[in-house]
């Protein structure tokens, strides 16, 4: 392996810097989706839901005061800023979560982009260095031109497999994302028509 690092070029080390940031990304998120995961109370959150219903805000915000589960906490904050716009402090509260989800996506999403690229740039490099030997008289060295060759080969399949590599979890990150959006969506929706049933005290 540090021999085909070593045969790769100039251009390797922007690669290797690449896939440690990608892998570094993808450790740290998944952890905080495990974190998220284990912090999920989706009974406490019912009892939210029923508490409002039952026209008890300020027990439905005692409920989920010092609750971890991203869904509770967003309910409390809306609940908490009810008088000045219930609408608009879920959509903060939600988006500050969301932000949460969406953090180290957009550097992989980077690197997906620039790892061929890099890979690219190798190839081009390599095929240079091979090219300007066959002007030259240097014709008897072969050897130097297929490793010229061998460079350009060998960064374009580093770039690509970690552009593949770094594509599964990007997607799947990417769908806990929309998953937790959903979430939110949804128990956001059912809170607020719960207030405007007419049964429930007035805010």
């Amino acid at each position: 392996m540090l021999e085909l690092f070593q045969k790769g070029g100039p251009i390797m080390w922007p690669l290797l810097m690449t896939s440690i940031a990608a892998t570094t990304v993808v450790f740290e998120r998944l952890f905080f989706i495990v974190r998220q995961k284990t912090r999920r109370a989706p009974e406490l959150v019912d009892k939210i839901l029923a508490a409002v219903e039952e026209g008890d805000t300020e027990k439905a915000i005692s409920i989920g005061f010092r609750s971890k589960d991203f869904v509770a906490r967003t309910l409390v904050y809306g609940l908490a800023n009810r008088e000045k716009s219930f609408s608009n402090a879920l959509l903060r509260a939600a988006s500050q979560e969301l932000k949460r989800f969406n953090q180290g996506l957009q550097i992989l999403d980077t690197i997906i982009t620039l790892a061929p690229l890099l890979g690219l740039l190798g190839t081009v490099t390599g095929m240079i260095r091979s090219f300007s030997l066959l002007g030259g008289r240097e014709i008897e060295a072969p050897a130097v031109i297929t490793g010229g060759i061998a460079e350009a080969l060998i960064a374009t399949a580093f770039g690509l497999a970690i552009a593949i590599v770094a594509l599964i979890p990007f997607n799947y990150l990417n769908a806990r994302l929309e998953e937790a959006r959903h979430e939110l969506e949804d128990a956001s929706s059912h809170i607020e028509l719960l207030l405007m049933q007419p049964m429930n005290k007035r805010l």
